[in-house]
């Protein structure tokens, strides 16, 4: 497929062959770490970068790359905070299929801005360096479907011990912001930790992921939620037709949780990635700004 295609045609997001190295039934790679630093720059894939892309300074911040403790190792990320000493309350930012790239760290940095310890884990760490590769279905067969929800939660726990750890966070103020693929997380991680004050999914697949080593879509597992997450969603997506939306969010009404969705009626996926074709400014302003306002309503 031509590379900007993506985010604007369906892709099949799901491998036939999904294997998992390791013990039996643990779900998680035991092969060792593919990546043991972040990136530079934005994914291969990704480009080219379009001139519209946003750039924040990392002005009056501390921001850069951090080594997170895990299970079996440490996994790269990027974090970004306020140097004006503080306990701030913690966001967990969670990226795209392209990994912690250039975009991923720019939101880091808008967070810690508005004043916040935002933290982007490389989720794929393990699985795959998906910054060099140049073909979408490479990315989505090789890594994305090998990733297992188990890992990916440990690892973002493992990331608000680290901020909790550090004498800049407040861990007990945690919230989680999550794009396409991290999307999705949001849901799954909101279901995982309760302690979770309150997340944000940015047009994340509801179903059609459903494998060996990810038991249970979004859509069910609405019900079940108990974090408040506030779904933000394109009505012009092709990877979710909008009567999923409304499966999802008639789950997600009987779960107590006070979770919403808003769908942007006029936009397509990947409205948010202000480097891309899809991206829409207004849809992108007034979503960020329904983001901010979704977090401090609910504490974090």
């Amino acid at each position: 497929m031509k590379l900007m295609d993506y985010g604007v045609k369906p892709i099949d997001f799901q491998n036939p062959q999904i294997h998992v190295a390791g013990e039996a039934g643990d779900g998680f790679s035991r092969r060792g770490f593919v990546m043991t630093a972040l990136a530079s720059g934005f994914a291969v894939a990704a480009q080219p970068v379009l001139a519209q892309a946003i750039k924040t300074d990392d002005k009056g911040l501390i921001a850069g790359e951090v080594k997170i403790p895990v299970a079996d190792g440490h996994i790269p990320g990027y974090r970004a905070v306020p140097k004006k000493p503080g306990k701030y309350p913690v966001v967990l930012v969670v990226q795209e299929i392209f990994g912690v790239h250039e975009h991923i760290q720019d939101m880091c940095r808008r967070y810690a801005k508005a004043g916040y310890y935002a933290i982007a884990p490389e989720m794929f760490a393990r699985q795959g360096d998906v910054s060099k590769m140049t073909d979408i279905g490479q990315i989505l067969s090789e890594v994305v479907s090998k990733v297992p929800d188990a890992q990916v939660c440990a690892d973002l726990d493992a990331a608000v011990a680290l901020a909790g750890a550090s004498g800049q966070a407040d861990a007990k103020r945690v919230g989680l912001v999550g794009w396409c693929w991290g999307g999705r997380t949001a849901w799954i991680y909101a279901k995982h930790n309760p302690k979770l004050k309150a997340a944000v999914a940015y047009y994340g697949l509801l179903n059609g992921m459903k494998s060996e080593i990810k038991p249970q879509d979004p859509v069910d597992i609405a019900e079940q939620i108990k974090v408040p997450v506030l779904g933000l969603y394109s009505g012009k997506d092709a990877y979710i037709p909008l009567k999923v939306v409304d499966e999802m969010r008639a789950g997600i009404a009987k779960s107590g949780s006070g979770s919403e969705i808003v769908v942007f009626p006029n936009v397509d996926h990947g409205f948010n990635a202000d480097y891309r074709p899809t991206y829409d400014k207004v849809a992108a302003t007034y979503a960020q700004k329904l983001a901010f306002d979704w977090l401090k309503d609910h504490g974090v």
